[in-house]
């Protein structure tokens, strides 16, 4: 049942669980509601249930009194309302565990992506945020979702970031990794990007990325001339979750694909420009409240491909993500250091 429908009271309501179990960026996209939610309700204990890599996001939340995961929450533990922001078969069957007095359900809508994808149908009016969906499940305790995307670094995760920063002139960070082939601009051309914009600021640039993105944070700085590697630090798997947010945190902007690291510093306000291959718009997966440029290929009658991304460009063309120019891409980044460095 959608939540609108039947409200539920906000007296009766003292305690609440919250259910995303992944990935990043959709975890992320939950803290809106979470500050909504405690705003509304400051009388009510809100937990949260998430999978074990995911807990650093959530854990310092001031909104949030726990944190658990599904193998640490005992069977029969009860709430008042469990919002079920996952809404898949595992979240399900982890819910129907527990005693709740209501449980409400994110509606994902997949049959609007299933359209998209195998027929270009857009029945879409407009774009309308995941964020919002979410909002839905709130049985009408909260009118609207207007919070921005939070997350909360520790003293020391701060101060991690500020060490590897410093304070020498502005920073550019590198999000150029992703989950799926389709999601990824080729490293060739983020390394056109970077030896332009070094070339034209005086930036740094800092690469992010888990420890799957190491080698090619390797193969990526290998590819830039000696004047732009010199200005250039990978941290691309040598920083834990909340480290990279808190070093997302101290940048001037941030360069990404389509990925979670691309919410984490939406979560800081800050300006970002975003690659997108197969992703589009319309799955409602874009930053939330924060100014952003978007780069894509449009007119393509294969795109989007997936709803997730793919292993490889089903039609071997990989137009999506070729037809996005470095230099133009480039240009912009330069244009916004500068404005911030004058």
């Amino acid at each position: 049942m959608v939540g609108v429908l039947v409200v539920t009271a906000p007296d009766t309501v003292r305690t609440i669980l919250v259910v995303r179990l992944s990935a990043i960026g959709d975890i992320v996209l939950t803290t809106p509601v979470l500050a909504e939610l405690h705003k509304a309700l400051p009388q009510a204990r809100i937990d949260y249930c998430t999978k074990a890599p995911f807990v650093p996001l959530v854990a310092s939340n001031p909104a949030v009194a726990s944190v658990v995961t599904p193998e640490s929450l005992a069977a029969g533990s009860a709430y008042d309302l469990v919002l079920d922001l996952q809404n898949n078969r595992r979240s399900r069957a982890f819910v129907q565990k527990l005693r709740a007095g209501k449980v409400t359900r994110y509606h994902k809508r997949n049959w609007k992506k299933l359209l998209l994808v195998q027929f270009k149908i857009n029945v879409s009016a407009g774009y309308y945020s995941v964020v919002e969906r979410y909002g839905e499940a709130l049985d009408g305790l909260v009118p609207k979702i207007t919070a921005p995307c939070a997350l909360y670094p520790s003293l020391e995760e701060r101060a991690f970031a500020a060490e590897a920063l410093g304070a020498d002139g502005p920073v550019l960070a590198v999000c150029f990794g992703a989950n799926h082939f389709t999601k990824r601009y080729p490293l060739e051309r983020f390394a056109r990007i970077i030896e332009l914009v070094t070339s034209q600021t005086p930036a740094r640039v800092l690469l992010l990325g888990g420890k799957e993105d190491e080698p090619e944070a390797a193969k990526l700085i290998a590819m830039l001339p000696e004047a732009a590697r010199s200005r250039v630090l990978s941290l691309a798997g040598k920083a834990t979750l909340m480290q990279s947010a808190a070093l997302l945190s101290g940048v001037d902007a941030v360069l990404t694909n389509d990925t979670g690291l691309m919410h984490i510093a939406s979560a800081f306000g800050k300006k970002l420009f975003v690659i997108f291959g197969s992703s589009v718009k319309e799955f409602g997966f874009m930053p939330w409240g924060v100014e952003y440029e978007l780069f894509e290929t449009s007119g393509l009658k294969c795109r989007p491909c997936s709803h997730i991304g793919r292993a490889a460009c089903p039609k071997g063309h990989f137009r999506c993500m070729t037809e996005i120019g470095p230099e133009r891409i480039a240009n912009r980044i330069v244009e916004t250091l500068n404005e911030k460095s004058s």
